[in-house]
């Protein structure tokens, strides 16, 4: 018998099912665990997923308020703030985003993390510091030059003061 989380990944793996069809099936497997924190992040991801921000915004709060695990706390945060940023709240998502991307980069997720945040400076007509933040975040994968790209993801942010 597969457990929760293996089924959860399978509804999120089958590519057949169309997005109302993914929120029953992930609904239904959360009403197993009731309110918990991981089906209320579950049942969020869900109605984001599908389009539905203003349907999983409630619930991604919830899903934290409730109490996850680091790793799924990051991750409902990222996918919070994404949300906040499609409705329009860039201001809300950049201060999430980057209170999540200061924890460094031993932090789970720390570079989807730096992702977003770009995606979010992008929103708030701050290209600079996105770039910055995108190169600095690419630097540490580079086989050549990783202290040079790193050093000039610095300097972007020094040569606009």
């Amino acid at each position: 018998m597969l457990t929760w989380d293996e089924r959860i990944d399978a509804v999120w793996r089958d590519g057949s099912l169309t997005d109302l069809e993914r929120i029953e099936r992930i609904d239904a497997l959360a009403a197993e665990r009731g309110d918990d924190a991981r089906a209320l992040f579950e049942r969020a991801g869900a109605r984001d997923s599908a389009g539905v921000e203003t349907e999983g915004e409630p619930l991604y709060r919830q899903a934290l308020a409730a109490g996850l695990d680091d790793e799924h706390r990051t991750q409902a945060v990222i996918q919070l703030a994404s949300t906040l940023r499609n409705l329009g709240r860039t201001e809300e998502a950049l201060g999430m985003l980057r209170a999540e991307y200061e924890r460094g980069p031993s932090a789970p997720l720390h570079d989807a993390a730096a992702a977003f945040y770009v995606l979010a400076l992008v929103s708030g007509g701050d290209a600079v510091a996105a770039a910055s933040i995108a190169l600095k975040a690419l630097a540490p994968h580079l086989p050549r030059y990783s202290r040079s790209v790193a050093a000039y993801a610095n300097d972007l942010l020094r040569d606009r003061d």
